[in-house]
């Protein structure tokens, strides 16, 4: 593995990562906040400081162990999920959904400004490949975990949202019992390559195509 490139890469995502990962979280507690639940502000998570929400393990260790091990062709990572007591929500199972949907939406409104500064960047005459790349990757780092976390199936965003938006009855029932290997089997469909070519592939299409709907009235505006 090439330092230099590994280096490069680093700096070059680090900080549309910190961005991404941290208004993801806050997001959450912010929405619950609204909502009645309290827990995240009490444990000091409803904040922008990134180190409230950064997990030494994946976020920093597990990404960067990947990325030696399979040459930079798969990533995974995670952040501090905030902390939500759904039953403190002044309505749980609407709520729930909205929590949810708090944090992809974030990520997909940071990919829409990402995707302004590179065309303020272009327009500027901005050459440095260094600032190009990272707002091309600040838009793909973002697309990713909105669409990701948007995969319906606890415990990610997107099983919370199927579960709120579900009548009670067996189907959240299902949900619910499978929620404590969630995680593992998210992973399997990640490695088996089914969440890339049936979910986040088809999703981050999408997400390209609304974002260059929003910035091309200022694209032919600027250049």
């Amino acid at each position: 593995m090439d330092i230099s490139n590994l280096i490069q890469t680093v700096l070059t995502y680090a900080l549309p990562v910190i961005f991404a990962i941290t208004v993801h979280e806050a997001a959450h507690g912010y929405v619950a906040r609204h909502f009645g639940d309290n827990t995240a502000e009490v444990m000091g998570r409803v904040t922008l400081n990134p180190m409230k929400h950064i997990d030494p393990i994946g976020t920093i260790l597990m990404p960067l162990m990947l990325y030696f091990a399979t040459s930079g062709a798969f990533l995974f990572g995670y952040a501090k999920p905030v902390p939500v007591n759904f039953g403190r929500l002044r309505h749980p199972k609407r709520d729930m959904v909205w929590v949810a949907l708090a944090g992809p939406a974030s990520n997909f409104v940071q990919a829409i400004l990402w995707a302004l500064v590179l065309v303020a960047l272009v327009a500027a005459g901005v050459s440095e490949s260094f600032f190009i790349k990272m707002a091309q990757g600040g838009i793909l780092v973002n697309l990713v975990m909105w669409a990701f976390n948007l995969f319906p199936l606890p415990p990610l965003d997107g099983g919370r949202v199927l579960a709120g938006l579900l009548p009670n009855g067996q189907a959240q029932m299902f949900l619910a019992r499978i929620e404590p290997y969630g995680f593992f089997i998210v992973m399997g469909l990640v490695i088996a390559g089914v969440v890339s070519t049936y979910w986040l592939r088809p999703l981050m299409d999408v997400g390209y195509f609304v974002i260059n709907l929003i910035i091309t009235p200022l694209k032919a505006l600027l250049l």
